[in-house]
């Protein structure tokens, strides 16, 4: 694992973005890494990276909701007149969906991903305030 999270890095080292061409650039890499259909731990590891440093700088460029992770979930799923079915391809079961929205359960790298990919919007938004990267990781 620790050889291939060097190549990922080798290949593209992470960097604080400073303006749009640095975002497009890791976005473009992380969009990559989404499009897989099976995320290696090290990819998975590398991609949180990516996405820390994508929200950091949307951070401090624009302001952002306050609402992030599940609580976001649930606006998103509200605006868009969406039910717990039409999120089943993501979740897999309605129950899952239930208990992540009833915050019993928490959203993995894999929801997040997916997540992501589904609204259109950066995986930074889906991870929790105040709560390390590394707990997401399932």
């Amino acid at each position: 694992m620790l050889d291939q999270y060097i190549q990922l890095l080798q290949k593209f080292p992470p960097r604080p973005i400073t303006n749009e061409a640095d975002l497009e650039v890791t976005q473009n890499i992380i969009d990559q890494l989404l499009d897989q259909s099976q995320l290696s731990q090290a990819e998975e590891d590398y991609l949180n990276v990516l996405g820390t440093l994508v929200y950091e700088y949307e951070q401090s460029q624009e302001p952002i909701p306050d609402i992030y992770g599940i609580e976001l979930l649930k606006v998103l799923i509200k605006e868009r007149n969406l039910q717990q079915k039409d999120l089943v391809s993501i979740f897999k079961t309605e129950s899952i969906i239930s208990d992540i929205l009833h915050e019993k359960r928490q959203l993995t790298v894999r929801h997040i991903q997916e997540l992501a990919q589904f609204f259109n919007l950066s995986p930074a938004v889906f991870f929790p305030i105040n709560q390390p990267l590394e707990i997401m990781v399932i």
